[in-house]
């Protein structure tokens, strides 16, 4: 069964932190690039960070220095370290795994960060 597992959203001020956590099945995890998207209301999803089994890693310019992202291949897990929140932040986060023809999509995660 391939599937992605969100945990982690929630509500936070700014400048705190949050980490995010995607569960894959291994099928997928040992083979597909990893990465958090984002979508905020009327907006359109858009690459946060991006992770390869290789652990070669792809950040998005509006979180670099902020947010990190790593792979724990024993837990078949990636994670979104992030830190330094801003309001701007606040959006729907979604795990995403790619690998040739597959493209899959976790259910998404709400994060929220108040001024």
């Amino acid at each position: 069964q391939m599937q992605l597992v969100e945990s982690g959203g929630g509500l936070v001020q700014a400048g705190e932190s949050l980490r995010l956590s995607c569960v894959a099945s291994e099928t997928i995890f040992s083979r597909a690039v990893m990465g958090w998207y984002r979508q905020a209301p009327g907006k359109q999803r858009e690459l946060v960070a991006s992770i390869s089994k290789y652990d070669h890693t792809n950040y998005a310019d509006f979180v670099k220095g902020r947010f990190t992202i790593f792979r724990d291949n024993a837990k078949t897990t990636v994670s979104l370290q992030m830190d330094s929140l801003k309001p701007e932040d606040t959006a729907v986060y979604y795990c995403n795994a790619k690998s040739g023809a597959l493209y899959l999509w976790g259910q998404g995660t709400q994060v929220t960060v108040s001024s």
